[in-house]
């Protein structure tokens, strides 16, 4: 469903108030004091993250954003914090990124002289926070904030459909929601139920209600809870701890299993991947893993990053949404804005990265399309900002030359060249160690080294090469050779196609039109270092390497149907260009996941039950595609690894397991 905004309301004496529900966001007496007396104190912290390697909270209600900024302050304030905090929460009705930070000022002005040390750093961490506020889009989005040593997933939309699609293990829970007498579901029996399914060993949880309906659906859910003095004007509040799971048990047996990770507790793996394949899908998982202190082997046969399907000139960064927002629809919208806010957090390091998020226009074919994409846009009633319809009139305005129809115009979209992308990513961890940050891993590279086979020593993954030599080796080996990895698997395993992309490449003058990307049937950039790029041919099973007359002729001819007029006088001879191989799935989507053993699983074998190769991974599957899944990728893929709390949905990141096709009927 389509989010609405939460709207500035304030009570008499100035608590911020929420129309829709009727009550305020937090004790009059207080916001951080209530947080830091009901929440932190309530569920033994800091105490219990100190010494651990990961520490995750889940919150059941965002609002204001108080018990995170309390909880980061009070992280970052301890010498004996966790090494990473995880804080997930849910929000039906989030503020927009002016309201909030409108919120955020008026709650600073009027702090207490009492206040501890720690929360004088809450204007600082505001100020990061709202300088990555998601677009207020529907379903999870991921931020990375203080050194990346902090991680905020939040889930706009229903708790209760966010609970359920939630993949991770939380150490405590805040539940904080409006009273249950004004939003009983965010107290009901399912919440309760689903929160226990998603309780690591030994959760606890802290709640400022002690409604008896909200203690008995916690105790049915497998909560021992008990009252405890409550904070300012309210005499009691609630804590709580998950009772050890016995089978048959009510909480047992009352919802689905989570995905499997592996406890906060836990303790860490030996952090050395080695990664197959050095172009967007590859340096990306490299920075991703990297950034969590891993030491990455990145083995590639070219002689430098990106120099195969990565290798344009100019790529489109933008979703692609549906009317009934499918799968297809979500992924592209959540790749698309966690890319977008990868992208921000490599140029704010000062990283040389080529990008402009200078928007996208993708044009209807006909009449009948642009009627239906009018409607999509109403249905799915995202931020303007983001995603409108606009007329012929419109988007000629926008893209600098007479255009014969409308469509879609995404306001955050644009382009980025996928060399720079990839140089940025493998760059980025090398500057943050000689910076001297502790948490930095590395990434070393092996150009020009061609993997022959794959095999495993019964202690790690080896890589070999033609000559039967060791090119690297570690405990986890990840497969993101593109087309490549056909030749590294068992024939069968993984419905990997070749699809070749000739993209041609026109000289363009400084500021010549179009301002924006163009879609229609294939899409032009922008002039880019003297250059634009029109294309792409898609041709599957072709692996002629040669550019040809008659694919640039294609490639014209959709510029020509794109911003008629514009390539008049052109013929093939008059433009470059180069010839990628990509590699796709018969679903359109991303593989991405543990590499499942060779054989058919038994008939209706769930897909997490489905036989794993252990400690292999694959990213495949990307298609024309590869700007959109990387960077989402490699965070799910790095997450799934760690065993962190997952950036996407448990049902989308089904869809683009790479052992779904296993579990379809052959054809």
């Amino acid at each position: 469903m389509p989010i609405i905004p939460a709207r500035l309301a304030f009570a008499d004496d100035g608590t911020p108030r929420s129309d829709t529900f009727e009550d305020i966001y937090h004790s009059s007496d207080g916001g951080f004091g209530q947080s830091r007396h009901v929440f932190l104190a309530g569920n033994g912290l800091p105490q219990r993250w100190q010494g651990r390697d990961r520490f995750v909270v889940l919150e059941t209600g965002f609002g204001l954003g108080l018990n995170f900024l309390a909880t980061w302050a009070a992280w970052r304030a301890d010498p004996q914090r966790c090494g990473r905090l995880h804080f997930v929460s849910c929000e039906l009705h989030p503020f927009s990124r002016d309201d909030l930070a409108t919120l955020h000022a008026r709650l600073q002005a009027v702090q207490p002289a009492d206040w501890p040390a720690e929360w004088v750093a809450l204007t600082e961490l505001s100020a990061e926070l709202l300088l990555q506020w998601p677009v207020l889009a529907p379903g999870l989005h991921r931020l990375h904030l203080d050194n990346e040593q902090v991680t905020l997933t939040l889930y706009f939309g229903d708790a209760r459909d966010g609970l359920e699609q939630l993949a991770a293990r939380a150490d405590a829970f805040y539940l904080d929601g409006f009273s249950p007498a004004k939003n009983p579901e965010l107290w009901s029996p399912k919440i309760c139920h689903l929160l226990a399914r998603l309780a690591a060993p030994g959760a606890t949880l802290a709640t400022w209600s002690v409604a008896g309906k909200v203690r008995e659906h916690l105790r049915h859910a497998g909560f021992e809870v008990e009252k405890a003095p409550g904070f300012g004007g309210k005499r009691q509040m609630l804590r709580g701890r998950r009772q050890d799971r016995r089978p048959g048990s009510a909480a047992g047996s009352s919802s689905p299993a989570p995905a499997v990770l592996p406890s906060s507790a836990t303790s860490p793996p030996v952090r050395h991947a080695l990664v197959i394949g050095a172009g967007l899908a590859g340096c990306a998982l490299a920075e991703r893993l990297a950034a969590r202190g891993w030491a990455v082997d990145l083995v590639d046969a070219a002689d430098a990053p990106a120099t195969g399907a990565s290798g344009n000139l100019a790529g489109v960064l933008r979703p692609l949404p549906s009317l009934d927002d499918n799968p297809m629809s979500r992924l592209t919208r959540a790749g698309t804005l966690y890319g977008w806010r990868h992208i921000a957090r490599l140029q704010r390091d000062g990283l040389q990265l080529k990008a402009e998020a200078c928007g996208v226009l993708h044009l209807a074919r006909d009449d009948l399309q642009a009627a239906k994409m009018g409607r999509v846009v109403e249905r799915l009633a995202l931020p303007t900002g983001h995603l409108r319809y606009v007329d012929a009139t419109t988007a000629s305005e926008l893209a600098g030359w007479p255009l014969p129809i409308g469509g879609w115009h995404f306001g955050d979209s644009g382009w980025v060249q996928p060399p720079s992308l990839c140089a940025a990513n493998l760059a980025r961890h090398a500057g943050r160690a000689q910076a001297g940050n502790i948490h930095a891993g590395r990434i070393d590279g092996h150009f020009g080294r061609e993997v022959i086979r794959l095999q495993h020593d019964g202690e790690a993954w080896q890589a070999v090469d033609a000559e039967g030599s060791t090119i690297a080796r570690a405990p986890v080996m990840v497969l993101a050779a593109g087309t490549g990895v056909r030749e590294l698997l068992p024939s069968g395993l993984l419905p990997v196609v070749s699809a070749r992309g000739q993209v041609s490449i026109l000289p363009a003058a400084a500021g010549s039109p179009p301002r924006l990307v163009v879609c229609r049937g294939g899409y032009v950039s922008p002039e880019v270092d003297g250059q634009r790029c029109a294309g792409a041919t898609f041709s599957v099973d072709d692996e002629d390497t040669s550019l040809r007359d008659a694919d640039h002729a294609e490639n014209l001819a959709k510029l020509d149907g794109m911003l008629p007029g514009i390539a008049a006088g052109l013929t093939p001879d008059d433009v470059a260009g180069r010839v990628g191989f990509r590699p796709a799935s018969p679903d359109r989507l991303p593989m991405v996941g543990a590499l499942p053993l060779p054989g058919a699983p038994a008939p209706g074998t769930p897909l997490p039950d489905v036989p794993r190769q252990p400690g292999a991974w694959v990213l495949s599957g990307y298609g024309a595609r590869g700007l959109v899944w990387s960077a989402l990728a490699a965070e799910l893929l790095a997450s799934q690894i760690e065993g962190e709390p997952l950036p996407l949905e448990r049902n989308l990141c089904d869809a683009i397991d790479p052992a779904r096709f296993l579990l379809r009927p052959r054809a």
